[in-house]
């Protein structure tokens, strides 16, 4: 990737669930970026956090060090490579041993019964991995989205410097639920910020809290799992990016893409989503107004901030749509790959619930494409220059 002269932001990801590290490289970041292993440390940690989560994250203590592309505390605007160590790798450097030939003693630990609702069986098809759907599991594992956190962590810092915020809660999990309602009282994403991280659930009330642990609990007692829905909102983006010119240039579908490309995730909506489906134009479309101050803008937001595939300048609000975690501890029927015999799916080390974690993720991915999206239309070379054009093109629009 170093040698890759592509103006564009990307990053990838490598490692194993319990493999040595977890790595990412990102292109395209901006020189002059103040960016410190804080910045990111913070969004781990809040990615490790959340009521039901499973004792992994008793082991881990996710800490990024920068490899690459950051000098005292600057990007340098060269290729950053991030890495984060796997502490549980104690436990299984023989299981994952690279340069050592399989043997009975380093295969202890062998996965031949797939679990429904994973990527295990398809995946050991795909790869020819006979022998042990480890192979599979270890990289399919939602332990790689602690790198797409990481990777967020950068967007929303270059994010931050144009003004816009990003900010992931939970809706519900299972039957309880968030009252939306009350979203109307913040008049900010740092107010709600301060509300939504208060509670281990990152609900939005006291009440939703509780009643969201009780779900928890109960689905653990019945060792079993539950999914539910998280809902991102990102305030103070520039009016116009993305594309109505191409498909692929839609920024709304660049961001449905990167939330259903998230482990667990099966469906997406922005605004109003599905319930819109139910409605008629006028309770739909956000009707346009103009002022002398602030130009062009909306009086109301169901279309999540996007027309034409591209942003309004009103808040973007994304939901995501999460499945239980296929990891059952009162497994489920599955065939074993070797003898092709009848047996209950294989159990992995498992969360009762990923929700809450989701939330973050979430957040990251969103903000990534944003950031992306950003440095599509702006100087990508230096952070101030981005900024002087940022303002200029926020003037212009003004004034359209």
């Amino acid at each position: 990737m170093g040698a890759t002269y592509n103006k564009t932001m990307r990053y990838t990801t490598a490692g194993e669930s319990h493999g040595p590290e977890e790595i990412a490289v990102i292109e395209g970041i901006p020189a002059g970026l103040h960016l410190t292993h804080e910045d990111i440390n913070e969004q781990l940690a809040r990615r490790q956090r959340g009521y039901g989560r499973g004792e992994r994250q008793k082991i881990e203590t996710d800490t990024v060090t920068f490899l690459t592309g950051v000098r005292h505390q600057y990007t340098l605007g060269s290729p950053i490579t991030l890495n984060v160590h796997n502490d549980d790798h104690n436990n299984w450097s023989k299981i994952m041993a690279p340069n050592t030939p399989a043997t009975p003693e380093n295969t202890l630990r062998k996965v031949l019964r797939p679990r429904p609702g994973h990527a295990d069986l398809v995946g050991g098809i795909k790869y020819r991995h006979h022998d042990d759907l480890r192979n599979v599991l270890e990289r399919s594992s939602a332990r790689e989205t602690t790198m797409r956190v990481a990777v967020g962590a950068v967007a929303k810092k270059l994010l931050a410097e144009i003004g816009v915020d990003v900010h992931g809660f939970v809706v519900n999990v299972g039957p309880a639920k968030s009252d939306l309602s009350q979203l109307t009282q913040y008049h900010d994403l740092q107010a709600l910020r301060e509300v939504t991280e208060s509670f281990e659930t990152r609900a939005l009330d006291a009440a939703a809290d509780a009643a969201i642990r009780d779900v928890i609990d109960k689905t653990k007692r019945d060792a079993n799992t539950v999914g539910g829905q998280v809902q991102v909102i990102a305030t103070g983006m520039p009016v116009g990016l993305g594309s109505y010119v191409s498909a692929d240039e839609k920024l709304d579908g660049k961001i449905a893409r990167a939330i259903v490309g998230i482990n667990a995730f099966k469906g997406v909506q922005f605004g109003g989503g599905f319930d819109n489906a139910e409605k008629y134009g006028d309770q739909v479309m956000d009707e346009i107004f103009w002022d002398a101050e602030k130009g062009f803008y909306r009086g109301s937001d169901n279309l999540g901030g996007f027309e034409g595939g591209m942003t309004t300048g009103e808040a973007i609000v994304v939901r995501g749509v999460v499945k239980p975690i296929p990891t059952l501890y009162r497994p489920m029927q599955s065939v074993d790959i070797d003898t092709h015999q009848d047996h209950k799916a294989s159990i992995e080390r498992s969360d009762t619930t990923a929700v809450t974690a989701a939330a973050v993720i979430a957040e990251a991915m969103v903000a990534i494409e944003l950031a992306k999206a950003v440095l599509d239309k702006f100087d990508a070379d230096n952070i101030d220059r981005m900024k002087e054009q940022v303002a200029a093109y926020r003037e212009e629009v003004r004034r359209f």
